[in-house]
């Protein structure tokens, strides 16, 4: 099906593109063409182009990287960045001879494009497509340039983790880029004893009553803990809609994805209300380590912008300093490819040839031939760029994963930690810590203080009782004696009894609304079986029982009891009378008869023993009178 798809698409692209311009393979090329896919009307676009722009004329004005063979820019506009045109836009820069395309923007589009990559063996380098499942061995022609979701989902559950928090809610872009976070995000919560409660789909860029029917489902659900995972273009519209549904006060947790960090990096200086619709929000923001290279770019944007803010401001984010590096790591690749003595070549692809048939023109895509030697030579490269060291482990994924965790407050942000791959969360940059043996251990996991929603600086619990929560049934004995613990007051779904008032003083010191209804247990003719009583709990009839129910280890097998509130031990009971007390009161606890009884068989077993030894036993002999008195 996905070959259909391109032999009829690759027809759709020969209508865009004339005529392909042919490379003199004698020698090292004096051009190589790379072509860059992304929707540049988005203000993350207008960023990766202008960077992009920058990094080709640099690379280009530096002989000691390609020497006399330059890079050829081709943009291509991916106007919905999702779809059907994507794939056409795409097939337009793989019909010009292109080596590498840096894109596409989103996770959704580069699922689709890595399946022609694979065919046609064009690399594919993206910095902004950070869905998990691109790794994956299906694409081996994607090649990620900035860090793995799993690395930011990893950081959020760390985060979870060490707040002590167990449930959370995932409100999330229904699209493959939000769906597979999700879904990592997930996993690494299984992995600390924590999951996600309830999950939050909302359509790719939806609408404010969209968001609306979806986060009123949030409001009445238990988790106050909420993670964002959106893109900028959005994203930002669900914590305005939040802030008017009152989801913004204390009580609540908020965790964002790095679309909010570079949302505000871009647009910055944000207006009031905008900054007042995130107040408290926790969001993580790819960490790139202070260096002079990273400081000379940033007081180069400056003049990198000047007269290219007509849609409105263009700060830099993280995404603009990755698309600059990722040119320069494709440059070093090509450069490590050409000294290798690999040279550039294109030829038809036979699956094509076989299946096209007569009418259709397929001329103008080609195969790169030596697109897998360029593939290894990018997983190759190690380099300091402006956003660190740069290099890939064997899994495909960039090494030292890091990320900053912002807490926005006031009219902007503030730092209050980093996690890292190697140490997890500190409050220290992460490259301090490399040089010494990782430390996980909760004491060492440290954040600084954060402001939460509701300008409070105390630990959210986390959680409160869901508004859509049903009542508790609590099953009560009805008891035929012992009233005064429990019973049912006649003619009435009421109760009363010593247990009741213990049951209703503890419900009365809880925080929050218990929503219960009490459910006799047994037919008011006889006392009923409390082991009965407990193992229904167990079964589901009843979520917990009120009752003089005594604690049996069988019992403790099935349920949990609370702390006992009565002591019924054994003790012995006896009459009190007073008596006269004499010498021969120890003849007292004895009647006579007894005595005599005892008596007697006192002299019965002295005879018998002396029938028994006086034969042998020297000292059973002698005149009767010593004889009696040895048997007594």
């Amino acid at each position: 099906m996905i070959r259909l798809w391109i032999v009829l698409l690759v027809a759709l692209s020969n209508l865009f593109s004339p005529t392909v311009v042919g490379l003199d393979n004698s020698t090292v090329p004096p051009f190589v063409n790379i072509g860059v896919l992304y929707s540049f009307n988005t203000s993350v676009g207008r960023i990766v182009k202008i960077a992009v722009e920058a990094a080709v004329h640099d690379i280009n004005s530096d002989p000691s990287i390609l020497g006399n063979t330059k890079l050829n820019l081709s943009l291509q506009e991916d106007s919905k960045y999702r779809g059907f045109l994507s794939i056409a836009e795409a097939l337009q820069l793989m019909a010009t001879h292109t080596v590498a395309i840096i894109g596409p923007q989103t996770s959704t589009t580069a699922h689709v494009i890595s399946h022609i990559a694979n065919e046609l063996q064009v690399p594919l380098l993206s910095f902004s497509a950070t869905d998990p499942t691109l790794s994956s061995l299906q694409f081996p022609f994607f090649i990620r340039t900035a860090f793995n979701d799993i690395f930011q989902m990893t950081a959020i559950a760390d985060i979870v983790s060490h707040y002590g928090w167990r449930e959370v809610i995932a409100v999330y872009g229904d699209d493959d880029h939000g769906r597979n976070g999700i879904g990592g995000l997930a996993d690494k919560l299984a992995e600390r004893r924590c999951k996600i409660s309830f999950k939050a789909p909302m359509p790719p860029e939806a609408t404010n009553e969209e968001i609306t029917d979806v986060l009123v489902q949030v409001a009445l659900a238990e988790s106050r803990v909420i993670v964002l995972h959106t893109s900028t273009t959005w994203g930002p519209k669900v914590l305005s809609v939040a802030k008017s549904l009152g989801m913004m006060q204390n009580g609540y947790v908020w965790i964002a994805t790095t679309f909010l960090t570079s949302f505000i990096d871009i647009d910055s200086p944000l207006s009031s209300d905008a900054m007042d619709n995130m107040q408290g929000v926790i969001a993580l923001r790819m960490y790139i380590p202070d260096s002079k290279l990273k400081r000379a770019f940033f007081s180069r944007w400056t003049n990198l912008t000047s007269g290219k803010e007509g849609n409105g401001p263009l700060g830099l984010s993280t995404y603009g300093i990755f698309a600059y590096d990722t040119v320069y790591v494709l440059a070093r690749a090509l450069d490590t490819f050409f000294k290798q003595g690999n040279r550039i070549t294109f030829s038809h692809d036979p699956k094509i040839s076989e299946i096209s048939g007569d009418s259709l023109h397929l001329d103008a895509v080609k195969i790169f031939n030596e697109g897998n030697q360029l593939r290894k030579s990018i997983y190759k490269v190690n380099m300091t760029g402006v956003t660190g060291p740069f290099s890939y482990k064997s899994d495909g994924n960039l090494a030292n994963p890091a990320y900053e965790i912002i807490n926005v407050i006031g009219t902007g942000t503030r730092k209050v930690g980093y996690w890292s791959n190697y140490s997890g969360l500190s409050i220290v940059p992460p490259e301090t810590l490399y040089s010494k043996p990782p430390n996980r251990s909760i004491e060492n996991q440290k954040l600084l203080t954060v402001f939460w929603p509701g300008e409070t600086t105390q630990r959210p619990r986390g959680w409160v009782f869901p508004n859509n929560g049903k009542m508790l049934k609590i099953g009560v004995p009805k008891r035929v004696s012992y009233r005064e613990f429990v019973s049912q007051v006649q003619s009435t779904d009421m109760f009363k009894g010593f247990c009741i008032d213990v049951f209703l003083s503890a419900v009365s010191l809880l925080p929050y609304a218990v929503p219960y209804k009490f459910v006799p247990y047994g037919d008011g003719q006889s006392n009923p079986s409390n082991t009965e009583l407990v193992r229904l709990i167990t079964a589901g009839v009843f979520d917990a029982a009120v009752g003089d129910i005594t604690i049996t280890t069988e019992r403790t097998r099935m349920v949990d009891f609370t702390q006992p509130y009565i002591e019924s031990g054994l003790v012995v009971v006896a009459s009190v009378k007073k008596t006269d007390s004499n010498a021969w009161a120890f003849l007292t606890p004895f009647t006579p008869m007894m005595w005599t009884v005892t008596a007697i068989f006192f002299l019965l077993v002295g005879a018998v023993v002396w029938i028994l030894e006086h034969r042998l036993n020297d000292d059973f002999r002698g005149p009767p009178k010593q004889q009696v008195a040895t048997i007594l």
